[in-house]
């Protein structure tokens, strides 16, 4: 069972949604985040996922790209990200954690070498925002070859024929966008999702997590009354860095959110 499937599993039996928690690797520096990172686990995240610097997110909005300028002004590189991911592995051995990234990180150290090396840190996930599904293929090769999970993006507006591709491609889990545009804290969710739900369901998707606005413990719980299996946040935390809060801190309103994971109704099957 892989660590996603493990983790999953445990949340379906405690009547809870996922909780995942998004931090831009190296942001404000090396040390700093992964005493951040540390305080993503301790406060409750059920998985994390982090970005790797890039000069050009095209899929992020201006506090995760603020974050992506400050790792990479303090001289943090890919290798670097390697070597955080490997560390934090060490300590935290059963948390999934995938990283989100883009496709000249991915093709600057060659698709099938770059997922090996992820393999080896001991990730769990790789997804490229901004890689369509037409061109995917190769990816979810490299990913399945190195033993670790595709994940794909879907959106309400995404086409029947694409989201079954997304089902056949993707594994791990399937990133849902809870709303229209970049990532960001400051807009309200749009969650007209039933319908996408409903047609990943039934093309055998992996488990449905939303992301972009989720920032505060209501909008967790109104995003898994909606129906999805689990929730990422990212730019609410990543915003608390870059305010100077500290681990402690970090980790307080982590656990806030976990909170609101907590189902007062019937789990959604995964």
């Amino acid at each position: 069972m892989t660590r996603y499937a493990a983790m999953f599993e445990r949340c379906r039996r405690r009547g809870e949604g996922a909780l995942g928690a998004f931090l831009m690797l190296g942001d404000p520096g090396i040390a700093e985040c992964e005493s951040y990172l540390d305080a993503l686990a301790e406060g409750g995240a059920d998985m994390i996922e982090v970005g790797i610097p890039f000069s050009d997110p095209i899929a992020d909005g201006p506090v995760i790209q603020a974050a992506a300028a400050r790792a990479l002004r303090a001289g943090v590189r890919t290798a670097d990200c390697l070597a955080m991911i490997a560390r934090f592995r060490t300590r935290h051995p059963a948390v999934p954690i995938g990283i989100l990234t883009y496709a000249n990180i991915v093709a600057a150290r060659g698709i099938g070498h770059f997922s090996g090396e992820l393999a080896e840190t001991g990730a769990d996930s790789l997804l490229v925002a901004d890689v369509p599904t037409l061109e995917a293929e190769p990816y979810a090769a490299a990913a399945r070859g190195a033993g670790i999970d595709l994940v794909m993006i879907a959106a309400p507006n995404t086409p029947r024929p694409t989201l079954n591709r997304i089902a056949e491609l993707g594994s791990g889990y399937t990133y849902c966008v809870a709303r229209p545009g970049v990532t960001g804290a400051d807009r309200r969710l749009q969650l007209d999702h039933k319908p996408l739900f409903a047609a990943l369901a039934e093309a055998g998707a992996a488990p449905l997590v939303l992301g972009f606005g989720i920032a505060s413990p209501g909008r967790v719980g109104e995003a898994l009354a909606h129906g999805a299996a689990g929730v990422i946040s990212g730019s609410a935390l990543v915003e608390r860095v870059a305010r100077g809060e500290t681990p402690t801190e970090l980790a307080s309103f982590v656990a806030a959110l976990n909170a609101a994971t907590v189902l007062d109704f019937a789990p959604v099957p995964i």
